[in-house]
C-alpha cells in the first residue's frame, strides 16, 4: 500500500512539473520571436546578427560567448565549465542549455526578440531546446558554396594579428563538411521554419531578406498576441 502510494505521489510530482515545464515554454514563447540564426564558417551570420540588433533590438545570444561569460564571472558553475573545457572535454548540453535558458529568462523583461546564434549544432540539440526552452519561430540559415567558406575564412586568418593552429585550408575544409554534415539533419527536421538565405551576396542584398522574413513574423507574432 506505501509502495502504490509513494508511485502515485512521484506520478503526480512528474506531472505537476511537465506542466510547470510547458507552462515555462509557453511563457518565454508568445509574443517574443526565437530565431535560430546557422551557418558554416565566414557565411557572414555575425554581420547579419548585429544589423539585426541595430535594426530590431533582438538579443543576440552566442553559446559560446555565454560559455565564456560564465568562465570569467568565477561563478561555481563557472569554475566547473573551467575544468571540463581545461581536460579538453565537451561541455553537456544540459549544461549548453542551462545557460541559454538563463540568459533568455534575465533578458526577457522587454526583448523584443532572441537570435540564437550558431545554435543548435546537431539534431538532438534542437529537440531538446525546443522541449526545454520554447518552440523556434525560424531558423535562418546563411548558405555559401564550400570554396566560398574556404576563402573568406583563409582571408580573415590572413589578415589577423592572431594566427590560430587550426587557420589552414584542410582543416577548414574537415571543420565545414562537419557542419554540412550536422546542420543538414537540423533543416531535414525544421523544414516548415527555415529560410534558406544565399549569402554569397553583398551585405545590404542579404539583409533585405532578412528583414522581409522578420517582418512578416513579426506581424506573426503580433498577430497570435492579440488574438489570444
Amino acid at each position: 500500500m506505501l509502495f502504490m502510494c509513494h508511485q502515485m505521489a512521484m506520478k503526480k510530482e512528474a506531472n505537476e512539473k511537465q506542466k510547470a515545464d510547458e507552462v515555462r515554454r509557453q511563457q518565454i514563447g508568445v509574443g517574443v520571436p526565437i530565431i535560430w540564426v546557422l551557418g558554416g564558417p565566414g557565411c557572414g551570420k555575425g554581420t547579419q546578427c548585429a544589423k539585426i540588433v541595430e535594426k530590431y533590438g533582438f538579443v543576440h545570444l552566442s553559446s559560446g560567448d555565454l560559455l565564456r561569460e560564465e568562465v570569467a564571472s568565477g561563478s561555481p558553475k563557472g569554475q566547473e565549465l573551467a575544468a571540463i573545457m581545461k581536460e579538453g572535454k565537451l561541455v553537456s548540453n544540459d549544461d549548453v542549455l542551462g545557460l541559454l535558458e538563463k540568459a533568455i529568462r534575465e533578458r526577457l523583461n522587454g526583448a523584443k526578440g532572441f537570435l540564437i546564434d550558431g545554435y543548435p549544432r546537431e539534431k538532438d540539440q534542437g529537440v531538446a531546446f525546443e522541449k526545454k526552452i520554447a518552440p523556434a519561430d525560424l531558423v535562418l540559415f546563411f548558405d555559401c558554396a564550400d570554396a566560398t567558406l574556404v576563402s573568406r575564412v583563409m582571408a580573415r586568418a590572413a589578415a589577423s594579428t592572431e594566427k590560430r593552429a587550426d587557420d589552414n585550408e584542410e582543416t577548414i575544409k574537415t571543420r565545414i563538411a562537419t557542419f554540412r554534415s550536422n546542420t543538414n539533419a537540423i533543416l531535414s527536421q525544421y523544414t516548415d521554419k527555415t529560410l534558406t538565405i544565399n549569402a554569397e551576396r553583398g551585405v545590404d542584398e542579404i539583409f533585405n531578406d532578412v528583414t522581409c522574413a522578420l517582418d512578416c513574423l513579426i506581424q506573426k507574432k503580433a498577430t497570435v498576441v492579440a488574438s489570444a
